[in-house]
């Protein structure tokens, strides 16, 4: 029997999807770490009564890791969006943690 365009393209891209699944685990997990280091952040932001937003350290960080996507062959502008994205993320977390804690005082 004949195997079908898609059961070949399975077969053949197999090995590379369990090498990108794998790399898909350790990304989520290093953000996973990013964001423990993020609450832990957002704790000593709300005790000092600094912000969560810091505009100097929000471009400071995706023109670093955008620069360092560059050395790897990724595009800027696209670590660019993402970093935002995980700057967004970063601040909604903070924002939560520190409304709790403004809550219990």
């Amino acid at each position: 029997m004949k195997e079908s365009n898609q059961e070949q393209a399975k077969r053949l891209l197999k090995p590379y999807r369990k090498q990108i699944d794998a790399l898909d685990d350790q990304i989520l997990k290093l953000l996973g770490e990013r964001f423990k280091i993020v609450r832990k952040v957002a704790k000593i932001k709300s005790e000092q009564s600094i912000p969560s937003f810091l505009h100097d350290r929000v471009v400071e960080v995706r023109e670093r890791c955008a620069k360092l996507g560059l050395k790897y062959g990724i595009d800027p502008d696209f670590v660019r969006i993402l970093y935002s994205t995980i700057i967004y993320q970063s601040c909604t977390i903070e924002d939560e943690i520190k409304h709790k804690l403004w809550k219990k005082k």
